[in-house]
Formats: C-alpha cells, sequence, structure tokens
C-alpha cells in the first residue's frame, strides 16, 4: 500500500492530464494506487444530474477537447530495499529475514549458478540438445519463491528454474529432465529445460509463449507433472452446485473447473473427475494449456486460501494471450500474480523495439490490476512486492502486476547469439556493477553471516553437488521408445497402434542404425 502511494506521489503530470483525471488519480479508492474497492454498484439515473451515466467508466464531463498524452507521468518508479552495495535504503522497508532464510535464497541462486554453467557446456559439447540459463536473472526466481507458500500453484515460461531450486526439486531430476533418461518424470517427451513437478506444485513448462497466462479452453483438472493440454473428465456435466473445485486446490480426486471463453461470452461448466485421467469420455472443449487464470478461479470458487502465481517476459507481454488473461483475472477477481521479468531483451528484440509505453505494469491499471515495479536485481525488493501481493490476492481475491526490472546476462537460448545484438561492455557491465548474486553477498558480508572461506567450500560444495547428479543423469539410459505410445488414451486407437507396429517394424529392419542400446528395453 504504502509503495503505491509513494509511487503515485512522485509521478510528475505534464501538460495534457486533465482537472477531472487529476481529481480521479487522487481519489483514494483508485483501483491501481491505493486500495481495493467492491464492485462498481449501477448508478442511479437522475435526469437533473449532469454527471456521465455511461456504465462503462468512472469519469466526468469536460468541455475542452483533449486527448490524453501517452507520457502525461515521467514513469512507474521501481521500488527498491538494497543499493548496489547491498546496503538497506529505507530501514523501514527490510524485511527482517533470518539469516537461515537469507542464506537459502543466497545458495539458491548459486546453486543455480553452477548448475547453469555446467548444463551449458554438457550442450555445447553435444551432450544435450538445448539449455536456457537463467544468468542474471536469478533474483527475480527466489525472491518470489521465497515469499510464496509452498502449495501456491506456480506457472513458468521457461526460465523460472530458480523457483523449482527454491522448493528443493532435486538436481538429480533437473539434469534427468535435460537429459532425457528413465529418471525423468515427463519420459523423455519433452525439450530440455520443459521442467514440472506436481508435488512441488510447478505446473509443466509448455514452450509457447504466454500460453500460460489466461483461461482459454481451459481445464485446470489437468495441471499434471507431465503434460498440459488433456482433459480426461469420464462422468457428464454436472451443475455448479454438483462439484467443487480443483485439482491441486484442496481435494485429492481432481476436481474439474472448465473455462471456455470466446469474444462474445465467458461460459463456466463443471466437470467431477476421478482420480484417473485416462478415459475415451473426454470432453472435447477442454484442451489448451493455458491455464494459469482458470487455475486462479477455480482456488478462489474453492476458498482455497492461496494463490497462482504466473511468470513472463515482456516479449510474452506482447502476444494477445497476455491481454485476455489480464482483462479476466480483473474482471473475475482472481487471486493470482502477474510475475513480469522484464529483462531488456525478447530474444534479440530490445524493449525500446517491443512497445512505446511505460513498460508492462503501466499495463496494469487499464485492466484495473493492483501494479508495481521493482528491482528484480534487488532480491529483498522482489520478495516484499511478491509476500504483499500475495496477501492481498488472498484476502481481497484481486490480481496483481509485478514487473521485475532486471537483465538477461546469458544468451535467450543455445539457439542464440546474443552478440549480434547487443555489445560485450554493456552485458559486462551487467554482470560486473548490479548482478543480483553479488548484491545478496555484499548484504552477507555486511551482516557478519558469510565470509570469503565459506564462498570458496560452498562453491566447491555446490560444483561438487551438481557434477555427481550430472554424471549420474549421463548413465542412464533413455526410456523405452514404446512410452511415445502411452499415457495419452485408455484405450489405444487403431491409427496409433498401426504407428507403433510401423515404428517396431522399422526398427527391426533398421534397428543397427540406432543406439538402441542407449534405451531401456
Amino acid at each position: 500500500m504504502a509503495v503505491a502511494i509513494a509511487a503515485a506521489r512522485v509521478w510528475r503530470l505534464n501538460r495534457g492530464l486533465s482537472q477531472a483525471a487529476l481529481l480521479l488519480l487522487r481519489q483514494p479508492g483508485a483501483r491501481g494506487l491505493a486500495r481495493s474497492h467492491p464492485p462498481r454498484q449501477q448508478q442511479q439515473f437522475s435526469s437533473l444530474d449532469d454527471k456521465p451515466q455511461f456504465p462503462g467508466a468512472s469519469a466526468e464531463f469536460i468541455d475542452k477537447l483533449e486527448f490524453i498524452q501517452p507520457n502525461v507521468i515521467s514513469g512507474i518508479p521501481i521500488y527498491r530495499v538494497m543499493d548496489r552495495q547491498g546496503q538497506i535504503i529505507n530501514p523501514s522497508e527490510d524485511p527482517h529475514l533470518p539469516k537461515e532464510k537469507v542464506l537459502k535464497l543466497y545458495k539458491s541462486m548459486t546453486l543455480l549458478n553452477t548448475m547453469d554453467r555446467i548444463l551449458y557446456e554438457s550442450q555445447r559439447q553435444g551432450r544435450i540438445s538445448f539449455y536456457m540459463t537463467n544468468y542474471g536473472e536469478e533474483g527475480t526466481h527466489v525472491g518470489s519463491a521465497a515469499a510464496l507458500d509452498n502449495t501456491d500453484l506456480v506457472f513458468g515460461q521457461y526460465r523460472e528454474a530458480g523457483v523449482l531450486m527454491y522448493r528443493d526439486y532435486p538436481l538429480e531430476l533437473f539434469m534427468a529432465q535435460c537429459y532425457g533418461n528413465i529418471s525423468d518424470l515427463g519420459k523423455g517427451r519433452q525439450m530440455p529445460v520443459h521442467y514440472g513437478c506436481k508435488e512441488r506444485h510447478f505446473v509443466t513448462i509448455s514452450s509457447p509463449l504466454a500460453t500460460q497466462i489466461p483461461q482459454d479452453f481451459e481445464c485446470t483438472s489437468c495441471l499434471g507433472p507431465f503434460r498440459r493440454g488433456l482433459c480426461c473428465c469420464p462422468h457428464p456435466i454436472q451443475g455448479p452446485e454438483a462439484c467443487v473445485t480443483t485439482l491441486w486446490i484442496s481435494q485429492p480426486h481432481a476436481y474439474c473447473i472448465c473455462l471456455l471463453t470466446n469474444i462474445a461470452n465467458v461460459c463456466t461448466r463443471f466437470h467431477c473427475a476421478n482420480a484417473s485421467r485416462s478415459s475415451s469420455n473426454k470432453d472435447p472443449h477442454c484442451g489448451h494449456g493455458d491455464r494459469a487464470v482458470g487455475a486462479a478461479y477455480a482456488a478462489k470458487r474453492a476458498n482455497a486460501n492461496r494463490v497462482v502465481i504466473c511468470y513472463f517476459g515482456e516479449g510474452a507481454a506482447s502476444e494477445g494471450d497476455a491481454h485476455a488473461g489480464f482483462n479476466f483475472a480483473a474482471t473475475l477477481e482472481c487471486p493470482i500474480i502477474f510475475f513480469c521479468r522484464n529483462n531488456g531483451y525478447a530474444i534479440s528484440t530490445p524493449t525500446s523495439e517491443q512497445y512505446r509505453g511505460d513498460g508492462i505494469a503501466a499495463r496494469g491499471p487499464g485492466y484495473g490490476i493492483m501494479s508495481i515495479r521493482v528491482d528484480g536485481n534487488d532480491v529483498f525488493a522482489v520478495y516484499n512486492a511478491t509476500k504483499e501481493a500475495r496477501r492481498r490476492a488472498v484476502a481481497e481475491n484481486q490480481p496483481f502486476l509485478i514487473e521485475a526490472m532486471t537483465y538477461r546476462i546469458g544468451h535467450h537460448s543455445t539457439s542464440d547469439d546474443s552478440s549480434a545484438y547487443r555489445s560485450v561492455d554493456e552485458v559486462n557491465y551487467w554482470d560486473k556493477q548490479d548482478h543480483p548474486i553479488s548484491r545478496l553477498r555484499h548484504y552477507l558480508l555486511s551482516q557478519g553471516w558469510w565470509d570469503e572461506e565459506q564462498e570458496k567450500a560452498w562453491r566447491k560444495q555446490s560444483r561438487r553437488k551438481v557434477m555427481e547428479a550430472f554424471e549420474q543423469a549421463e548413465r542412464k539410459p533413455k526410456p523405452n521408445p514404446n512410452l511415445l505410445f502411452s499415457d495419452v488414451y485408455q484405450e489405444m486407437p487403431a491409427q496409433l497402434r498401426k504407428q507403433q507396429e510401423s515404428l517396431a517394424r522399422h526398427l527391426q529392419t533398421y534397428g543397427e542404425h540406432y543406439p538402441l542400446d542407449h534405451f531401456d528395453k
């Protein structure tokens, strides 16, 4: 609350902002600035009242032709707690985290950094097919993860491995997923870095940008650890009174809410599903994996005292799915945190070519969403913003938008060469002068909680742990090729059985040309 009020105070109003708009900005109940308000009641129309009666906006009449300029404010300020030397700027904003928790933040970030370096080199050596590093963005991951409850549902994009790292996801499973071996929860069917873990409430990553954000043909009973996009609801459609929502919310037997949306309306349909997610009687309308807002709506209906957090980059915010998700979350009043990692580049496209407005946080008020911009390299600022957003999202059933300003130090992926679109000096500046790990290390040193000897010992220990998991993953065989055909249908259809038989004949004839000894029998 204090952050939003302070932000409003420092915004400088330029020419072009009407007196009516200024009055609206100063209203204590203005959504997105001070506090939330209950749903607007229909105004009592009076022909004697010369005020606007239009139901679509809160406004006053003016008698001067004015277009609102896009730069009526100088820029949403960036909230931070620590400076670049790890010193607390305003003691009242210090989260006063205990030593053990701060050390976990630091060790999660540095362990992720070590894993990134080893797996990046592994891809360069041809050991794995693909990888995406998290260099420079570690603070956004662990700072937000530390502020959540362990049961809060996470929808990631593809650069949020630190959230799983903070939730103690084993290194062995990170490696198994990237190598696609028999220990991989996804049975080798996904690209590397597409993690998922039901036990840690982390929905499996989907490659297409922004599909995790809205509620476009959603089914929150399909939030399984292996796949997104299959709805297996064996029971007939029931009325809303017949079903509670949702899988991973409160009950183990996979209740489900399916939100079907189109441009004209929103139709909410409920299904009751049993624990089995395999059935030939599937509802044809349930299908796509973009379910974060739908999951949040389900949590609200179940009164589950939990939130959904949805991560995405500023490039994904240009997708139509983002706008649909923002609007549905606001109008349905969903307990969701939209967490945007603004790292400066959407692959090779700089922010200057992505949008003309003031970043992503500026879009929130237009949808009626409480919004804030934070220093993503300040783990305490990220923690404070996420913790407060979570508290209010649960208490008030409303969405929040956090834009974390950070910088992607590494290449977009192993398929990218960032030297083609940015200078080495630019990357070096952020690596050496404003790195989230360095900032938190400065803080630890100033508190007397860390020293150089501990740093050396931890670096050595963390590398050993990663290398042990790495070597173990390399030794394990790949899953049996027949798993390509399983886990989709309860009874395999004829066309799929025909493909399986075709593969078997092909391998019988040409098996010598394939490394079949690397696969599980």
